[in-house]
């Protein structure tokens, strides 16, 4: 399947984070509303839009401070891993990887001892741990939608739309309290995620409420795992897990035959998920796009077989001289026909020319 090519643009001034990594070089998930896309790197504390600015065209570059309109737990410095958005009712849903890091040796350092120690050094960031809605409105002058910390519903007169978070301890949240009880996900939660330990990575909202987490890992025995939320807003302000497929339950588990792949990113188109998946490790290998119909009307856990599940299509990745490259790990819906996909560590093809990146928009096989 021939994709395609929609190049972004970015701004110079807003592109580059603390240690100098350009955006365009990190882009862990895209979402799609009205003209704008929305995008984050996994190495900042900001969300970027743009907007379409021709056919095969996004710029306007905007970037949104995330410290400015939620509790970060850490500094503005210390990165949130956002691995995935979502949007309904009038906010952008956001959330971090709440994943634990290994350190990178330098196989090319004179210390090769130190460098092997590093390997045996885990570290978890703040964060990470984050689970957060923000009001999301679109502004009639202009065409975008913007993000604001407290605005006025639109429709209904005495309702503010406000930003919330779940909270819970600096390295932690009610979530990952509730897992780490949990009997097939309590093993990995020490485990950091490029070990297949745990590792979020895709993100899902329905009008009625409800959340779809995606799991990059851990994959039990070649199946991946999907969490269904559905959060709610307490009279303090902030976001806690309400119960739901059951009288003490505060989570849904669905079980995916996937191949062995994880799954990197979300999106709904009526009651189906489009999933994409890939490695759960840190390897090169498929990338593939599947639908899983009737996703949202499952009554309690479940587990859902090849057979329930379609595979559209593979998305090529680096290989040879790239390896390493062109991994994609970000999914729009841009109209119910196509979707585009954005990567991490593009190739310099992918990189036509300063402060750009090429996405690929892929159609949709006919139901």
């Amino acid at each position: 399947m021939r994709p395609q090519p929609f190049t972004l643009h970015f701004n110079p001034k807003l592109s580059l984070n603390a240690s100098g990594k350009h955006v365009r070089d990190g882009l862990s998930t895209v979402l799609c509303t009205g003209e704008n896309l929305w995008l984050s790197c996994d190495e900042r504390t900001s969300v970027e839009r743009l907007r379409l600015t021709g056919p095969q065209e996004y710029g306007h570059h905007t970037s949104y401070s995330l410290a400015e309109l939620l509790d970060l737990p850490a500094d503005a410095e210390s990165e949130i891993d956002i691995e995935g958005l979502a949007s309904t009712d009038h906010y952008l849903w956001l959330i971090g990887s709440h994943s634990l890091k290994r350190k990178q040796p330098d196989p090319d350092h004179e210390n090769v001892a130190k460098q092997i120690a590093k390997l045996a050094k885990v570290e978890s960031d703040p964060n990470r741990y984050l689970l957060a809605r923000i009001p999301l409105l679109l502004n009639e002058k202009t065409g975008d939608f913007e993000l604001h910390k407290t605005a006025p519903h639109p429709t209904r007169a005495n309702e503010t739309l406000q930003a919330a978070q779940l909270h819970g301890d600096d390295d932690s949240n009610e979530l990952m309290d509730l897992l780490a009880q949990d009997p097939h996900l309590k093993p990995f939660m020490a485990l950091p995620g490029k070990d297949n330990g745990f590792d979020i990575e895709g993100l899902a909202a329905t009008p009625d409420g409800r959340l779809f987490v995606g799991l990059r890992g851990p994959v039990l025995r070649g199946w991946a795992l999907v969490l269904e939320l559905l959060p709610e807003f307490d009279k303090h302000g902030r976001l806690r897990l309400g119960k739901i497929g059951g009288e003490q339950k505060y989570y849904k588990k669905h079980f995916l035959d996937l191949g062995g792949m994880g799954l990197r990113e979300l999106r709904l188109s009526g009651d189906d998920l489009y999933l994409l998946a890939g490695p759960t490790m840190d390897l090169d290998g498929t990338i593939a796009v599947y639908c899983w119909p009737n996703a949202l009307n499952q009554a309690e856990d479940s587990l859902i077989g090849p057979d329930k599940i379609r595979r559209y299509f593979d998305v090529p990745h680096g290989h040879g001289p790239t390896a390493g490259k062109d991994k994609a790990e970000g999914m729009a819906m841009l109209d119910g026909n196509q979707v585009l996909i954005v990567f991490d560590s593009p190739t310099d093809a992918r990189k036509p020319a300063a402060q750009q990146v090429v996405a690929d928009a892929f159609r949709l096989p006919k139901p």
